[in-house]
């Protein structure tokens, strides 16, 4: 028994070992694939990792010419640490932390300098008794502002070296002599470091963190566009499609997931961008809190996208006849507000107010003639005896499986039994549920009315959207609408080849 035993452990790990060796030979390929893969998507990153390796040879420097390390001393490694915290990859971001790191660390010196002074002017006993309640007092305060939501917001970073920076000061002059010397050189090496990366992100290829919250705003937008239309397509589909649970890979769940989970990038980008310069020729004022309530409006239609793409995989779905009805009215009410939506996406690249036409009078005759096809079905929504051939079909069936239902569950069985019936049981309940559901006289008509009025939100979602738009232009100065800006757009076209669909699959 002890044999077999260790011959089944010797071949686990004789495959484990084959499998370890077989990821060990794929790991070299498949790092280069994803580090092309990342510098492809984005050369950016790239470029970047250049400017941080020629910021460290810049500062190291320091260390290496003999001149430069008689000036700062040992302290030069500071400047270092310096360039790997503060440089960042937007020019927002490093002009963030590099002032608060600057004044942080400005601060810090002058204060603990000060206390020193003071310190120094009595005994030894209550030197120590003074640097430790200080150490204490301002520890505790600086800590205490921390939890304030606009010094958290915007200066958190500078507080932090604040305090890092004004207890190595305060308790090293306890055994040190000259502490204006330390002090000093702190600073010098860390303006040094700063100062390196803040003309590396601004004059060396910068990357703006309000032009990325820009062609971010931009790119949700024509993302919802596309999962709208994406998805009145697959649900008059003839392709059976719908009712597939294919969430996690499907992209239209992709499109409006990059909009809901924005709020966090959103919110970081206009903090960088609140920091930056202005860049433009014109020198506009970048409205970055205006691209903040411009992301949460679009959440909330990203919400009624969702509830969309939810009625494609829904359990109880209207049959395929009765939605052949309405797929005219629907498609064509889809392409508008997709039309619109990417009208609002393309005039916000372009930094243009949007076309006066924008709410079109197709989009309007969509809606009434959805109303019209609705309205000429009063049978299948407010209530009748009104049922084709097909659908008395399915519920003469219904009521078939229901009376093989009951004659089952009236059985006695015996106790040998009952735990098997149970099991089985439990395992019936989500078609029993069904069959409750389907024998309701609206159970066929309400799905499709659900994904009715939601098309109609879409619509009246479109409006806040546009408003906050026009908002964003009047504020960022954006140029008047002229007659050849708006281009017509082919929806259809669009998020076919973005769910690289073959052109005829939603004919």
């Amino acid at each position: 028994m002890c044999s077999i035993w260790v011959v089944g452990t010797l071949e686990v790990w004789k495959k484990r070992a084959c499998v370890y060796m077989e990821k060990t030979k794929r790991f070299p390929g498949l790092l280069c694939r994803d580090i092309w893969k990342a510098g492809r998507d984005d050369p950016r990153k790239a470029i970047h990792s250049i400017k941080v390796g020629l910021s460290l040879t810049l500062v190291s420097l320091l260390y290496l010419l003999e001149p430069l390390f008689k000036g700062v001393g040992g302290n030069a490694i500071w400047a270092v640490m310096t360039v790997v915290v503060v440089l960042e990859f937007t020019a927002g971001a490093t002009l963030c932390k590099g002032l608060n790191r600057g004044l942080g660390t400005l601060l810090a010196g002058s204060l603990a300098f000060l206390f020193e002074f003071i310190a120094r002017e009595s005994g030894k006993v209550f030197y120590a008794v003074f640097i430790g309640s200080s150490v204490f007092f301002i520890g505790a305060m600086s800590t205490y502002l921390r939890f304030l939501p606009k010094v958290k917001k915007n200066y958190d970073y500078g507080v932090v070296i604040f305090l890092l920076t004004f207890n190595l000061i305060t308790i090293s002059s306890y055994r040190v002599e000259d502490v204006l010397k330390i002090a000093r050189e702190r600073l010098y090496t860390m303006a040094i470091g700063s100062g390196v990366c803040i003309l590396m992100s601004l004059f060396v290829f910068p990357i703006w963190s309000g032009e990325d919250l820009h062609n971010f705003s931009v790119s949700k937008i024509e993302g919802l566009a596309t999962s709208i239309q994406a998805c009145v397509e697959e649900y008059f589909s003839e392709s059976g499609a719908v009712g597939k649970d294919e969430s996690m890979e499907d992209p239209i769940y992709k499109n409006y997931k990059a909009v809901l989970d924005s709020k966090s990038t959103d919110e970081t980008l206009a903090l960088h961008a609140s920091w930056e310069p202005r860049h433009t020729w014109h020198c506009n004022p970048f409205p970055w809190q205006q691209y903040v309530k411009l992301g949460v409006v679009l959440r909330h239609f990203g919400y009624t996208v969702v509830a969309l793409h939810g009625c494609l995989q829904t359990e109880i779905q209207t049959p395929k006849l009765v939605r052949l009805l309405f797929k005219d009215p629907c498609s064509r009410l889809a392409t508008q507000v997709s039309n619109a939506l990417l009208e609002v996406a393309n005039s916000i690249r372009e930094r243009r107010q949007c076309s006066p036409q924008i709410l079109s009078d197709h989009l309007h005759q969509a809606l009434q003639d959805l109303d019209t096809a609705l309205k000429s079905q009063p049978r299948l929504f407010l209530g009748s005896n009104y049922q084709s051939k097909p659908e008395k079909q399915h519920l003469s069936s219904v009521k078939t499986e229901a009376s093989a239902l009951s004659e089952w569950r009236s059985k006695r069985v015996s106790k040998q039994q009952q735990q098997m019936m149970e099991d089985e049981r439990r395992s019936l309940r989500p078609t029993l549920s069904k069959i409750a559901i389907t024998s309701l006289e609206f159970s066929e008509a309400l799905p499709f009315a659900a994904f009715a009025a939601l098309l109609v939100e879409a619509v009246a979602k479109l409006d806040l959207v546009i408003e906050q738009v026009e908002e964003l232009g009047r504020i960022a100065c954006f140029k008047e609408f002229e007659l050849g800006d708006d281009v017509i757009l082919n929806v259809e076209e669009r998020y076919k080849l973005k769910l690289n669909l073959p052109s005829n699959a939603a004919d």
